[in-house]
């Protein structure tokens, strides 16, 4: 086999093992990605609650304040 076709031939398997590498890469981000959105959508709907509870907490404690009620507990 000449050098020009051994040459040939590691760059066709380099090439190959690029694609492979390119896909699994890309697979990998693409999984990333998505799992990423997910704990994204979590994150943001318990930050969406916790605003939800403070703000009926804060009605409440002014609620009690406008009742003349204590809202601070007593040592």
């Amino acid at each position: 086999m000449s050098s020009a076709k051994k040459a040939e031939d590691s760059n066709k398997a380099t090439a190959n093992g690029s694609d492979e590498l390119t896909t699994v890469v890309e697979e990998l981000l693409e999984s990333l990605s998505t799992k990423f959105d997910g704990v994204s959508s979590v994150i943001f709907a318990k930050m969406d609650e916790m605003s939800r509870r403070l703000d009926t907490l804060e009605a409440a404690l002014r609620t009690g304040n406008e009742n003349g009620t204590e809202t601070t507990p007593k040592p």
